[in-house]
């Protein structure tokens, strides 16, 4: 769908969407008929993380619930705010990763590449939450990464990531899959993108036919937590880009309060499933300040994950894991 703005422009609906989040908690406390209670503690939360929420994905939520998992995610509270002993900035120490601006370099065999910093909801359990984006993405972004890219031909595979990728228009990303075209030893791209789960007209055709494409097989991971993001409109475009060929996966985090029940967990592994989505991983929180009242615990998780074994075929019990500083891959908890 096209949308006329007031300038002239037209713009796609998803990006129309993009454009008018909300972006102040008392408002989207209204809009579900809840009082706000401790409003000042999560502006302050808010101050150090904007909230940002699609209306879609508001319009997911249950009105009158201030427990619905789908608010949790999104809403600043002032748990936020409390310091952590071993939570921290930078929980994952991509800092000691950076090969140059704008591209990770962590794992043998592929490269991440921050494309933005822009992302279309702030999830609250972000571990790039305080992510020095500013310096990652100065200039021109991604002339030193590709170049990078270009002299490593030990590097096989390519994950675009941010922020989301897919808040970039289709004529910016094709710029870059273009000059990513033109490097002969990468084999494969990965996407990784919340951004479909939240506006679900993200994939759209364009993107699609960019996608589609022989030159390589492409990944898109999404990000969904729990069954209810598993919209009618998302499964639809889902099993139309698994026709067209797109490997469609999903990870989640384990949050408190969110998906720490096994109905949850096995409810949202049969939705991604009918919409043609492969559940990838499970992860385990990373510590990053300000997200530990999501943190749960192990030995839970690992109660979770036998639960999960025995209710589900195997191929739709997403892998437990963890990502560690320094390792040489993610730690499987459980497979």
């Amino acid at each position: 769908m096209i949308t006329q703005e007031r300038d002239g422009w037209e713009l796609p609906d998803w990006q129309r969407q993009q454009a008018d989040l909300i972006t102040d908690p008392a408002e989207l406390l209204d809009l579900l008929g809840l009082t706000p209670g401790d409003l000042p503690s999560c502006l302050a939360a808010a101050g150090d993380f904007p909230l940002r929420v699609p209306r879609s994905y508001a319009a997911l939520m249950e009105p009158g619930n201030p427990d619905d998992p789908l608010l949790r995610q999104v809403l600043s509270v002032p748990e936020e705010l409390r310091e952590q002993p071993g939570y921290g900035a930078d929980p994952l120490e991509e800092g000691e990763h950076t090969a140059v601006p704008g591209l990770l370099h962590k794992y043998h065999g592929r490269a991440l590449l921050v494309v933005t910093g822009a992302c279309a909801v702030h999830c609250r359990y972000c571990f790039r939450r305080h992510f020095p984006y500013q310096s990652h993405l100065s200039g021109k972004r991604w002339d030193q990464a590709l170049a990078w890219l270009a002299e490593r031909p030990d590097i096989h595979e390519v994950i675009l990531s941010g922020g989301d990728p897919l808040t970039l228009n289709n004529r910016r990303l094709a710029q870059l899959l273009d000059a990513l075209a033109g490097i002969p030893h990468l084999r494969r791209l990965r996407i990784h993108s919340r951004t479909p789960v939240v506006i679900p007209e993200r994939l759209d055709e364009g993107l699609l036919e960019r996608l589609a494409n022989p030159r390589w097989r492409t990944v898109l991971v999404l990000h969904a937590n729990h069954p209810r993001e598993i919209s009618a409109s998302l499964a639809d475009r889902c099993r139309q880009w698994q026709r067209a060929g797109i490997t469609l996966l999903n990870q989640s985090v384990l949050l408190a309060g969110v998906n720490d029940e096994v109905e949850a967990l096995v409810a949202l592994s049969d939705r991604l499933h009918e919409a043609g989505v492969l559940p990838y991983y499970l992860h385990q929180l990373d510590r990053v300040q300000g997200a530990a009242h999501f943190a749960v615990a192990d030995a839970k998780a690992l109660e979770l994950h036998r639960a999960l074994r025995a209710r589900l075929p195997g191929f739709l019990v997403p892998r437990l894991s963890r990502e560690e500083p320094g390792e040489p891959a993610k730690t499987v908890l459980a497979g």
